[in-house]
């Protein structure tokens, strides 16, 4: 039986039973989850980084944004409340629409 030890999504258990396979799970405590929750985005962003074309790539970043949903939630916040701090520090220091890459500041 293969083995995964990695956070996966709700219905993934489920998913798997309908093909007849055996499954192992556990339910995590809270700062086990977080931590499973910080490997999953390097995971997906990985998988981001190495999409061969713009549907893969939304496709990550839609697993991405599962994920920012989810942190947000166990840091007692609303995806409301982490784009509000988003537009705060975008109209304070910007976004990324102008491309902008700074080579180096003299000191």
């Amino acid at each position: 039986m293969p083995i995964y030890n990695k956070l996966v999504r709700d219905r993934i258990p489920e998913i798997i039973e309908r093909t007849g396979k055996k499954y192992e799970t556990k339910i995590l405590d809270q700062s086990e989850f977080i931590k499973e929750l910080k490997k999953k985005s390097f995971e997906e962003l990985e998988e981001y980084i190495n999409a061969k074309n713009h549907e893969e790539a939304l496709e990550e970043l839609a697993d991405l944004l599962e994920i920012i949903h989810t942190l947000a939630e166990t840091h007692d916040a609303s995806i409301e409340k982490v784009e509000e701090l988003r537009k705060h520090k975008a109209e304070k220091r910007g976004g990324f629409k102008e491309k902008i890459f700074l080579n180096e500041v003299e000191e």
